[in-house]
């Protein structure tokens, strides 16, 4: 049993103080949402109770509110924020104060919707349905380190609209996550009005049929709440729980009860005055308008991580020149490896492989039969396993999330982004990656990931050219905590070699973000490749030589970060370039390209090769030569840029 909730009952003392605080929450909720003309009142109050209970039952400590052994609470309708705020304030996390000085505005960390740099709030939300993925992994993270926390899940009723909430349903059960619980706000209303008009659903029905346990609970009764999680957290569950809570929007200012307009609204000042006198707190508003008069006060935007990665990452592979095979079984091997050399070790980091139905594609079997017991194997739900990634990275677990890269970036930009946001860091490993992809067609070849990737701000965008750099990148990222996107294609790519024969990226060299390698020396044309195309643009580049023309080939393998000085070499040594990539030809490696000569005043002459419309269906050799980007192409390009 949780020792937060070992006691049959809710003890009489800790029943007052919840009543006490939970007048004080009512009215920090008006006041900082009447102060801000903003923010969602309805929601929050309706909330309210079960926030109280969680925080003032479970395990928390306001003065170290990141200690390991905190149960971890994650609120999925993030714009009940102001019920957040007003909870943890009142819990002492922070001074409320600073909350009502500073919600809602410029550089404050009181915003609209929580983020994690409030103490107390573990995972920035907002983006709905994806908190209970959140909480699948906060749970995930416990079991594979033996640790017996509580996770706790607040949700609300018009949320459970969304789809990516079943994914995550069915993972608990699957994983048996018993100290997950989670908490619906049933008050029947969202932004538009009454939800059973909206999209009626059928709660209770939908949660036990995903294998959960269920139970009816009055929203606003402390002792009813406490029983429920006593009983979600009992010895010997056999599945998660959920509590359905049967609120009341806008609860306790009777003005405002059961009207859908103040889930989004604030109440005007003298509204909130009424509602003020209802609760028996002060009408302070005038004072603190005052105080909101002031420079918002400076407050860290540090997210908090565990970023500390212990692994033994081993020698690189190299895979000799007459080997040709896939960047695929490269990642598969190197993720063998790791396992290998971790995976009985107490003090090494924990090393997951997260797969959805694509195990043999994405060659995670190796992993897979090494530590089955870190294998995760989600099925076909993109959305909740880079949810789950990114939550497990910043546990501290070192996960390796595999999918096409349909599926990983652009179905799943989203979560990325907020994985982004929160700091966290999974190893995104996508393949069938670009016209690469061939006989499956348009709908499955990739060409937009580093245009994506490109705008979330923390992610680190790489492309391996041969497995040899593939094992490199692999042992690479799983060292370091930054979240990072490694793309490849699917077919078999020879072992890029110098001109003497040997392995250009095996043996002593060793991968670095944001560095590109020259792999042929020539001052006539460079050519900036990535990819698959790194190997056809060396081949036109050994075969232009025999023509005088001396071409320049650059592996940029690293897209973010990106080389600066190699593109500005280029352009200030030669000032013609070509660059080949199999992306959209206008939002990857050669936008990259053109916008550091643009930004640096740099005239030089670039012919961009990528790809210019959708492909077909057909071997990927096919497709590369109908877009001009196999060996003849890029060879033609470079004669016609020398000859200008």
């Amino acid at each position: 049993m949780h020792p937060g909730f070992l006691a049959d009952r809710l003890d009489d003392t800790v029943r007052q103080t919840l009543t006490e605080r939970r007048r004080d929450a009512a009215g920090d909720i008006v006041r900082l949402t009447t102060l801000a003309n903003s923010g969602h009142p309805g929601g929050s109050l309706s909330t309210l109770d079960a926030l109280l209970v969680v925080y003032g039952c479970g395990t928390f400590d306001p003065a170290r509110p990141h200690m390991p052994e905190r149960d971890r609470v994650v609120v999925s309708h993030g714009h009940i924020s102001p019920g957040v705020y007003a909870t943890l304030g009142r819990s002492g996390f922070f001074d409320m104060k600073d909350a009502y000085a500073g919600f809602r505005r410029v550089g404050s960390i009181f915003g609209g919707h929580i983020e994690s740099v409030v103490p107390g709030v573990e995972w920035n939300t907002g983006n709905l349905g994806q908190g209970l993925s959140a909480g699948c992994g906060y749970a995930m993270a416990a079991k594979l380190r033996g640790e017996d926390h509580a996770t706790f899940v607040f949700m609300g009723d018009g949320e459970q609209q969304k789809g990516q909430l079943s994914e995550a349903r069915r993972f608990a059960v699957k994983f048996g996550l018993t100290s997950l619980v989670g908490l619906v706000d049933v008050n029947g209303l969202q932004i538009g009005g009454d939800t059973d008009t909206i999209m009626p659903m059928d709660h209770a029905a939908i949660w036990r049929a995903d294998g959960w346990d269920v139970l009816e609970v009055d929203g606003h009764d402390f002792d009813a709440i406490y029983d429920g999680i006593r009983h979600a957290l009992r010895d010997g569950a056999e599945r998660p729980t959920v509590l359905l809570l049967a609120t009341v929007m806008g609860k306790g200012i009777p003005e405002i009860e059961n009207l859908a307009k103040f889930h989004g609204q604030a109440l005007p000042p003298d509204m909130a005055a009424r509602a003020f006198e209802h609760l028996g707190v002060e009408n302070d508003l005038e004072a603190l308008r005052a105080l909101r008069a002031q420079p918002v006060p400076h407050q860290s935007h540090d997210i908090v991580a565990n970023r500390d990665i212990r692994l033994d990452v081993g020698p690189a592979k190299t895979y000799d020149a007459d080997v040709k095979t896939d960047c695929r079984s490269a990642y598969g091997n190197a993720l063998k490896d790791l396992a290998v050399r971790n995976g009985e070790n107490a003090d090494a980091s924990i090393v997951v492989g997260i797969s959805c139905d694509l195990e043999g594609s994405v060659k995670m079997n190796g992993f897979h039969a090494t530590t089955p017991d870190r294998f995760i194997e989600v099925g076909i739900s993109e959305h909740h396993a880079a949810v789950l990634a990114g939550v497990l990275s910043k546990e501290g677990i070192v996960p390796f999330y595999s999918t096409f890269g349909m599926f990983g970036v652009v179905e799943g930009y989203n979560q990325q982004r907020l994985n982004d946001q929160n700091g966290a860091a999974p190893n995104v490993v996508v393949t069938h990656c670009g016209l690469d992809v061939g006989e499956d067609g348009p709908t499955h070849q990739c060409i937009d990931y580093v245009a994506l990737l490109r705008n979330l701000y923390g992610f680190e965008v790489f492309v391996p050219a041969d497995p040899n750099e593939c094992d490199r990148m692999i042992r690479t990222v799983a060292a370091r905590y930054a979240p990072t996107c490694v793309a490849m294609g699917r077919s078999k790519l020879p072992v890029i070699t110098t001109p003497d024969g040997a392995p250009a990226l095996g043996g002593d060299h060793t991968f670095e973000p944001g560095t590109w390698v020259e792999l042929r020396e020539g001052g006539d044309v460079v050519v900036f490749a990535v990819g698959p195309t790194v190997w056809r643009a060396v081949e036109a580049a050994d075969q232009l030589r025999g023509e005088g023309i001396a071409v320049r080939v650059v592996n940029a393998s690293s897209l973010k970060p990106f080389d600066r000085d190699a593109i500005l070499a280029a352009a200030n040594d030669v000032g013609r370039i070509v660059t080949v990539e199999d992306h959209n030809v206008d939002t990857g490696l050669g936008a990259i390209v053109t916008g550091t000569i643009g930004d640096a005043g740099v005239a030089a002459r670039v012919t961009r090769l990528g790809v210019a419309r959708y492909g077909t269906s057909g071997p990927s050799t096919d497709q590369f030569a109908d877009h001009g980007l196999d060996t003849d192409s890029i060879a033609a390009a470079v004669r016609t840029l020398h000859a200008g």
